[in-house]
């Protein structure tokens, strides 16, 4: 390949600095490739302090898309599923911290009338629930259509629709059940409260005074704008096969953005260190409880719309992980010290120890010893 001229040689926007080494978190995400058989999987880390020399350093593996051979890097955009959860709940916090609702008032004083059959009252159901995953409402996901996701791909959902469908589902039978019907109930209540879109609130309470450039809305825009991965899943005959154009209404304000290791990271840092939040507020957001361990994993604890999980080198980081059918999976989390990770993989984990592995690149991410030497031009 050709060398630009020194004076148009310009880094790519939010590329991190090259710093090193990092071998263990090389090879975990390494194994993620070579083991577990991901496409491409890549981490961006932002140490504690963002102006320090080698403040950022990323690892990558694998290709961004199969058919070129591309190689997956740490700035492509890519759909982070469930990541956008922690970017309603800290809206809905907002408007909480602005005595525009409570945590703990009803569903029903917003929504009257939403949540009223097969056995759910929005009358015993609080907004705190909702976030919290502790409200009882099933996920419509786990309706049998769903079971055939590929055949949904390129359809519009509304949210009334889908939380009208979780409410013909059986209760579920653990106190704390993960669904993303919750979320969609959290948007409609924002909606209703501000009298604009959640999305577009999210927009403007978030996204925009961040500035995070490669975070957006797509809608029913099946493609994915601007640089991204491409992402794969494996379809009902066995094949595997490009899921990156999908239309992701079906997640909404529980699911729907497109975005990349950078935004989430700025995000992170932002939200947990009070520049989105007051005190009160990030407090009411870590109060947990235990998570399911089918639906998550062992040693999680939910709080609202945040994931606090144990690090093998003490403490815990706090985040969110998403996933989307297509193929993406996405991970931000910030530890104790302050460092934060984000993880994109452009294919879903197929077994528990490929989930494991993919958590394990947090746990490296977040515990490995910091670096100082650079690695040479």
């Amino acid at each position: 390949m050709a060398v630009a001229p020194a004076a148009a040689a310009q880094p790519p926007r939010d590329a991190p600095r090259a710093c090193g080494p990092h071998p263990a978190l090389n090879r975990s995400v390494h194994h993620l490739v070579a083991h577990d058989r991901i496409a491409g999987a890549a981490v961006l880390v932002t140490g504690t302090d963002p102006d320090a020399p080698c403040a950022r350093w990323t690892a990558a593996d694998g290709v961004a898309e199969l058919r070129t051979g591309r190689p997956m890097n740490a700035t492509d955009r890519l759909r982070v599923g469930s990541v956008t959860k922690t970017f309603t709940a800290t809206v809905v916090l907002q408007l909480a911290a602005e005595r525009r609702l409570s945590l703990d008032a009803p569903v029903a004083r917003y929504l009257p009338g939403l949540i009223r059959t097969g056995g759910y009252d929005g009358r015993r159901i609080t907004v705190r629930q909702l976030l919290q995953h502790t409200s009882g409402l099933p996920d419509y996901l786990d309706a049998p259509e769903w079971q055939h996701i590929e055949r949904l791909r390129y359809r519009h959902f509304e949210p009334r629709r889908l939380i009208a469908r979780a409410l013909r589902l059986p209760r579920p039978e653990q106190t704390w059940h993960y669904a993303t019907t919750n979320y969609l109930v959290a948007g409609m209540i924002v909606r209703e409260v501000t009298g604009h879109s959640p999305e577009t609130e999210i927009t403007r309470r978030i996204i925009a005074p961040l500035g995070l450039r490669d975070t957006y809305w797509p809608g029913d825009d099946t493609r994915i704008r601007g640089p991204h991965s491409h992402s794969y899943f494996t379809a009902d005959d066995g094949r595997r096969v490009d899921g990156t154009a999908w239309n992701t209404t079906f997640g909404g304000v529980g699911g729907a953005l497109v975005s990349t290791p950078a935004d989430l990271s700025r995000f992170a840092r932002a939200l947990l260190t009070g520049r989105l939040l007051p005190a009160a507020q990030r407090a009411e957001m870590r109060r947990t409880v235990a998570a399911d361990p089918d639906r998550l994993w062992p040693g999680a604890r939910y709080g609202l719309g945040l994931i606090s999980s144990p690090l093998s080198c003490g403490g815990s980081w706090w985040g969110h992980a998403g996933t989307v059918p297509g193929g993406h999976r996405a991970l931000v989390a910030t530890g104790p010290d302050g460092r934060a990770a984000a993880v994109a993989l452009n294919e879903v984990p197929a077994t528990l120890q490929a989930e494991q592995d993919f958590l394990d690149v947090v746990d490296t991410a977040l515990c490995e010893g910091p670096s100082t030497e650079r690695n040479p031009a």
